[in-house]
């Protein structure tokens, strides 16, 4: 279910497919953290990537309503 979900979420463009485990790990790590600790995005760790594939990522995502789905 999961799988569906990134691979209808993710960008076309300029990150590489062998590329998107890691960069999906990060960010779903990011988001998880900034939704947890109540930080702006600029407050996420730099150990979890740079804070704007986070905020990409979770923005792309609420656009999609992909939070909203069971």
């Amino acid at each position: 279910m999961l799988q569906s979900l990134i691979e209808e979420c993710r960008s076309r463009g300029k990150t590489p497919p062998q590329h998107l485990p890691q960069h999906l790990h990060r960010a779903i790590t990011a988001i998880m953290w900034r939704l947890t600790n109540g930080g702006k995005w600029r407050s996420i760790p730099p150990a979890l990537g740079p804070w704007w594939m986070a905020a990409q990522t979770f923005i792309r995502w609420a656009r999609l309503g992909v939070g909203g789905r069971s």
